[in-house]
């Protein structure tokens, strides 16, 4: 398989209060279902998304192969079992996306599908997901890295290497304050 499409989808989501952020109301449907219909649209061979709240789950379309992780564990181990499962599907590239930015478009993720090489996205100068990540690179990221995922990879990467994010595409939702400024936003525009 040439790009393997993952949904990151497994946070513990503790700023944003009792309620799961992927289960969210956006704009009449869950929040994690605008990450998910970008990675549909985005043009890759195959698609999985990593959970650990049945009802994200069961919330994403039925073109995601779901992969289950228990409740409450750090960042790093949702993108050890991503990377794994990227590795044993035999993936030449990934396409990592976080569940919680629900306004990147497919037109960036596709930007990302139709180049070469490891690639991030950037906004502000700082690198960050999405993000398309070679076999071979997903191999270098270390198991044990202070829950950074691969934060040190992306931010090594050379400014050509990277994908301009709008102000509305970088904005992730951490906070029931984050999620109305976002839809605040969003209704704003013209």
């Amino acid at each position: 398989m040439r790009t393997l499409g993952i949904l990151l989808a497994a946070g513990a989501s503790r700023r944003f209060g009792a309620q799961d952020k992927l289960l969210a109301d956006w704009h009449g449907a869950p929040l994690v279902l605008a990450a998910a219909h970008a990675l549909e649209a985005s043009g890759c061979d195959a698609l999985l998304a990593i959970v650990s709240d049945e009802r994200v789950g069961a919330a994403l379309p039925a073109s995601f192969d779901l992969r289950q992780l228990p409740r409450g564990l750090p960042l790093s181990r949702t993108w050890q079992m991503a990377r794994d499962c990227a590795i044993e599907l035999h993936a030449e590239r990934a396409l990592f996306v976080l569940g919680d930015m629900p306004s990147v478009s497919a037109e960036t993720l596709r930007t990302l599908i139709n180049s070469d090489g490891t690639r991030a996205c950037v906004f502000n100068g700082t690198s960050l997901p999405p993000a398309l990540l070679t076999a071979e690179d997903m191999r270098r990221v270390p198991d044990r890295d202070n829950d950074q995922g691969a934060r040190a990879l992306l931010r090594a990467l050379p400014h050509q290497s990277l994908v301009p994010l709008t102000a509305q595409e970088a904005c992730d939702i951490d906070t029931p304050e984050a999620l109305r400024r976002t839809q605040e936003n969003i209704r704003a525009r013209p």
